[in-house]
């Protein structure tokens, strides 16, 4: 026995059972920080907090994914512009975009930028099919017009190695680039 009449066994077990609560304490922590992070980071309301990305907001809340539609759904950038595969793909895409995007925000000049040209190379890597797929179950529905439907049965059969963007290139933003550059004219 010790001189404080425990065992040094009984000390060491109580202190293993209190890094355990400490370690369950921060764990709970960051996951509740880290989902809440996430959450945050989803809406257009901080996408926007790069000023590059104002004209793009106005964009897409004038455009039927911005809530211009029959139901006044609005999707959320992230809905679009990060794939919907799983949890770690979407977080790894998420987290080099946004790190993209905060550096890119500081030395571009917006109104030098070729926005119509961006917009136009690089579609395919900031528009993913899986999101289009998230919302857009039935591809062939009733009353679709007979090109629309040969080119979407192609699509679901392989038969093609379009992206959804490449036949939709401005779905998401109504007149995107006009928006961007009378933006910048004016900043």
């Amino acid at each position: 026995m010790s001189s404080q009449g425990r065992s040094p066994r009984t000390g060491r077990s109580r202190g293993w059972w209190f890094g355990v609560l400490v370690g369950v304490v921060l764990t709970v922590i960051t996951v509740l920080a880290s989902g809440f992070m996430i959450e945050t980071t989803n809406t257009d309301t901080f996408c926007v907090t790069c000023h590059v990305m104002t004209p793009f907001r106005d964009s897409w809340q004038q455009a039927v994914h911005g809530g211009q539609n029959r139901q006044g759904f609005a999707a959320q950038c992230v809905d679009c512009h990060l794939p919907h595969g799983n949890f770690f793909e979407f977080f790894m895409v998420k987290g080099m975009t946004g790190t993209g995007d905060v550096i890119q925000n500081f030395y571009i000049d917006g109104a030098e930028f070729d926005w119509a040209g961006n917009a136009e190379k690089r579609r395919l890597d900031f528009t993913f099919d899986s999101a289009c797929r998230h919302c857009h179950h039935v591809l062939t529905p009733p009353g679709m017009p007979s090109g629309g439907f040969i080119a979407h049965r192609a699509y679901l059969r392989g038969d093609t190695g379009k992206r959804c963007v490449a036949c939709h290139p401005r779905v998401g933003h109504k007149d995107m680039v006009e928006m961007a550059e009378r933006f910048f004219e004016k900043t």
